[in-house]
């Protein structure tokens, strides 16, 4: 992902003749001339291996030939060996320092990849001070002028930094990138780059396929090829999964039926195989280049990088969001305080729903694209990006950071010893630079009488904005995962028609800490005479029988449900604690339990389908000398107690 030189050959065209040496040339060995030429030759064909070992056996015969120091200074960078480009490009200015100024903007950009700030800065400095500068060099200058002034300043303050390689399950000899992880921590997906046995690597001949890895007892297991039809003998790579790893998207390029060179791609998880990938089509996909999907943890917004026209740059991140037919929106761009002049790719939207991580070339960083994190604010504006700082960031390419639900371990590729090519890490984050953390909750849903498995609908209400932030439903087998943001309160609704409702919540408000995850197994009865359900998320004022707005969205959906079951009667039965008197708590809880029948004519149910009872603290499920065993204590039923038919 380099800016990419335009190949400057320094010498002249003019024909070398074998007993006259070229004007433009420095060296006046013939047999280094026609070395050379052959080198040249070789490096206009991009075969570099063979034109790398001519333009060396040129310097053999003539060690101040500068065009072949030039030249193998070219070579070097189309390569990315920027170590070796530097050091021809020093000994072509030793030569001879004013021979060609632009060896200075060279020699800057091989430093600066190589972190050598200092040295790039100097001659970065050096090259401006020089008449008839291209304006695209000089813009590039002043950029990278910037960058090596940021970097500087970076070293000096370091961030903890704790770098652990994900293991020989995931890492290989080959380059492994792109990893995306589900929310409990335990499936890990990446892109491997598989080189062929017959071309050298810098050929590119390389196959990209998905590889799947599942934590057992801390250790990441040996990585399986997800197969057909995911994998094909396309390219496939830059994948996201859904926060219970049961669908994903990714990008594929110049496949059969795309819009533009690359186009994103939807696939699910079923039965153990993965789905025919589905192109997204438009309006997510365009004539235009789309890659590096991130979906949010809910399902419903979709971040990816374009380079379609109405962006601020080259590749802009953009998103769209889900439709309550099912379908994507228009694209939006998320605007300049994210996108830049440059390029903005592989963004990350954490399981909280409001932490943004990046990679982006356009703003002040260590060299390549570095890597950024941004949070939505209560206004639903984004802040001002900030660097994740060095050494995460460093004058290599960093990209494709992922971040687990609590936060704190984030997972990024990087090449950090160059016989192992690029590997899969993962570091503590620093906690100035960590997003909030996420819990989750995994249910299966059965039959309360058969033990059956249900396929059921779900819902996550947040109780404290009162509105529905999740909507699904469970795979064939009643397994689901649902993730809860700290900072909030929530409500979980598990439904299925011909079965009362299952609900609890989750009282996070104010607290930016996470709690242990939850596995539950959860039972639905038949809605039938004698069967009751807990209705976890009514709430009253405190001493009051008012209903407080969280009970809204509960209250709603039992209106449903006698909706969708129009010959059941139901008793609202109220409950208390011990605390108070056995008559306050009797009145009490029945006034309380009326409130909840007035709701629901209000509503349009019928009042001789409901009645109401107050129970005092009769029937206690908890003990009432702690708090949590009082709170269970205080508590709203629905019982049916007779059906019409």
């Amino acid at each position: 992902m380099r800016n990419t030189f335009v190949i400057f050959l320094l010498l002249t065209s003019c024909a070398v003749s074998r007993n006259s040496y070229s004007q433009g040339l420095h060296s006046t060995s013939g047999r280094a001339v026609k070395v050379y030429d052959e080198g040249k030759g070789s490096y206009e064909n991009l075969d570099y291996k063979t034109a790398e070992q001519q333009l060396k056996e040129a310097l053999k015969y003539d060690n101040n030939f500068f065009e072949a120091y030039m030249m193998l200074g070219e070579l070097y960078t189309n390569l990315n060996r920027y170590s070796e480009a530097a050091s021809n490009y020093q000994a072509a200015i030793k030569i001879d320092s004013i021979a060609y100024r632009p060896v200075y903007f060279r020699l800057a950009y091989a430093e600066l990849m190589t972190g050598e700030y200092a040295n790039a800065l100097l001659h970065y400095k050096t090259y401006l001070r020089n008449k008839g500068n291209s304006e695209k060099n000089r813009l590039t200058a002043l950029k990278n002028i910037r960058n090596c002034e940021f970097a500087i300043e970076a070293e000096k303050k370091p961030v903890p930094f704790d770098l652990i390689n994900a293991g020989n399950g995931i890492n290989t000899s080959d380059d492994e990138y792109w990893p995306s992880i589900t929310a409990d921590g335990q499936t890990l997906m990446f892109t491997r780059q598989i080189y062929s046995d017959h071309y050298p690597q810098t050929m590119g001949s390389t196959q990209e396929d998905f590889f799947v890895s599942t934590k057992s007892s801390g250790i990441w297991q040996k990585a399986i090829n997800a197969g057909e039809p995911l994998n094909t003998k396309s390219n496939e790579g830059a994948q996201t999964l859904s926060s219970n790893g049961k669908y994903m998207y990714f990008t594929s390029c110049d496949r059969a039926g795309g819009l533009g060179s690359c186009d994103l791609y939807f696939s699910a998880f079923n039965n153990g195989n993965w789905s025919i990938p589905y192109n997204l089509k438009w309006p997510v996909n365009s004539t235009s280049w789309e890659s590096t999907p991130s979906i949010s943890a809910d399902g419903n917004i979709l971040y990816f990088s374009s380079n379609r026209p109405g962006g601020f740059g080259g590749k802009d991140i953009w998103y769209t969001k889900m439709k309550t037919d099912g379908t994507w929106a228009n694209p939006v761009n998320m605007g300049k305080t994210i996108n830049t002049e440059g390029n903005e790719m592989s963004p990350f939207i954490h399981f909280d729903g409001k932490t943004l991580y990046f990679a982006s070339d356009g703003r002040p960083g260590m060299g390549g694209y570095d890597i950024y994190m941004s949070r939505m604010q209560d206004d639903s504006t984004w802040s001002e990006p900030k660097n994740l700082g060095y050494p995460i960031n460093t004058y290599n390419d960093e990209m494709g950071l992922v971040i687990d639900a609590g936060g704190k371990t984030a997972f990024f590729s990087s090449k950090r010893e160059n016989d192992n090519g690029k590997d899969i890490f993962y570091f503590t984050l620093d906690e100035s630079i960590q997003p909030d953390p996420v819990s989750y909750l995994k249910g299966k849903v059965s039959d309360k009488e058969t033990g059956k498995l249900l396929k059921a609908d779900y819902e996550l209400i947040n109780l404290s904005t009162n509105k529905v932030t999740v909507r699904n439903t469970t795979e064939e087998d009643g397994n689901f995962l649902v993730c809860l943001p700290s900072g909030y309160n929530y409500g979980i609704n598990v439904s299925k028609a011909g079965y009362l409702f299952y609900s609890e919540n989750f009282m996070l408000e104010g607290k930016h800490t996470v709690m242990a995850p939850l596995v539950k197994k959860i039972s639905l009865s038949k809605a039938k005479v004698g069967e009751k359900m807990l209705l976890a998320n009514v709430f009253y004022e405190v001493d009051s029988w008012e209903l407080k707005k969280e009970s809204m969205q509960e209250l709603n959906n039992l209106a449903d449900l006698l909706f969708s079951n129009k010959d059941i009667v139901v008793e609202i039965g109220g409950y208390t604690d011990s605390t108070g008197t056995d008559e306050y708590n009797l009145t009490l809880s029945e006034k309380r339990a009326l409130s909840v029948v007035s709701y629901l004519i209000t509503k349009g149910i019928s009042s001789d389908r409901l009645k109401y009872k107050g129970y005092g603290n009769t029937s206690p499920v908890g003990d009432n000398i702690t708090s949590e065993g009082r709170k269970l204590n205080r508590r709203t039923e629905a019982k049916i107690v007779a059906s019409k038919k």
